[in-house]
């Protein structure tokens, strides 16, 4: 399972603020199976970018790639269907309780309502689950975050193994990131022309427990 975060952990979703997100969530990429070959694929695809001029040094980032690569990107995203689980909680409908609790406190709730039923869908009581998880922020930041992380995989009745990675290193970090950002377009009422026939497919869960922004 490859895990990625979307959106700022801050409430202030002023207009006009820069990194202002209306939700937070988490969005996995699951493979049930040795992939070798996906992973392969992905390194073939970027060296072959690399051949047309393209500069990729630290992999794909839906965000900040161009439309050509995206399109390069979810056309074998479609080919490797993997499962997708997406979950996004309403910054602005937060529980008094998670606010009380800071950022950490809504990182710590979004990856639980995730993580919860999807570890125990994904996985049998005998198997063993690696969560990689992305990683990001300071060092302060990335250490509480390892550690709610933790606390909730504590709590699911799986044997799993935690890895947090940063996404430059993962091909399943960076396909979790575009299922994610297609996702999010789509959540947004934004155009994503690679959603319904690349992504939504494979989608297992669209999950909103804390509702949808009017």
């Amino acid at each position: 399972m490859y895990a990625d975060e979307t959106g700022n952990l801050d409430y202030d979703v002023s207009a006009g603020k820069q990194g202002a997100s209306t939700y937070f969530g988490f969005g996995t990429a699951v493979f049930d199976r040795e992939h070798g070959k996906e992973l392969w694929d992905g390194l073939c695809l970027r060296a072959r970018l690399e051949s047309r001029g393209l500069n990729l040094p630290r992999g794909f980032h839906a965000k900040n790639d161009t439309q050509a690569t995206k399109s390069e990107m979810f056309s074998l995203i479609k080919e490797q269907q993997p499962r997708f689980d997406l979950t996004f909680l309403l910054k602005e409908n937060a529980y008094a309780g998670v606010r009380e609790r800071g950022e950490m406190g809504l990182y710590r709730m979004a990856w639980y309502l995730h993580f919860k039923e999807i570890a125990k869908q994904v996985a049998e009581a005998d198997d063993t689950l690696y969560a990689i998880v992305s990683s990001f922020g300071t060092h302060a930041r990335a250490t509480a975050a390892r550690a709610a992380i933790r606390e909730v995989c504590d709590q699911v009745s799986r044997r799993i193994v935690l890895c947090v990675w940063d996404g430059a290193t993962s091909w399943g970090l960076q396909v979790a990131d575009y299922g994610l950002w297609a996702a999010q377009r789509v959540l947004e009422g934004r155009r994503c022309g690679w959603w319904e026939p690349c992504v939504k497919p494979t989608v297992q869960s669209f999950f909103l427990p804390w509702n949808r922004a009017t």
